[in-house]
């Protein structure tokens, strides 16, 4: 994966993020990728996902599998 391949990524925060820089933004507008990188660090590095681990993850966190006990 290179620069090359997020060209044309159009990065988003959650609507939840209240605004802040404590989260992530993701760019889900990609041909065959997610990616996702920290709002305070841009050029840090990104975790790039297949939309099917993407699609997995999204349905974890909807059924609670990663909330806190």
């Amino acid at each position: 994966m290179t620069d090359r391949d997020l060209i044309g990524a159009d990065w988003r925060k959650s609507t939840r993020s209240g605004g802040g820089n404590d989260c992530v933004e993701v760019a889900d507008n990609l041909p065959r990728i997610v990616a996702v990188r920290d709002t305070k660090n841009r050029d840090g590095g990104t975790l790039i996902f297949t939309r099917g681990q993407w699609s997995e993850f999204l349905a974890g966190v909807k059924d609670g599998e990663f909330d806190r006990a």
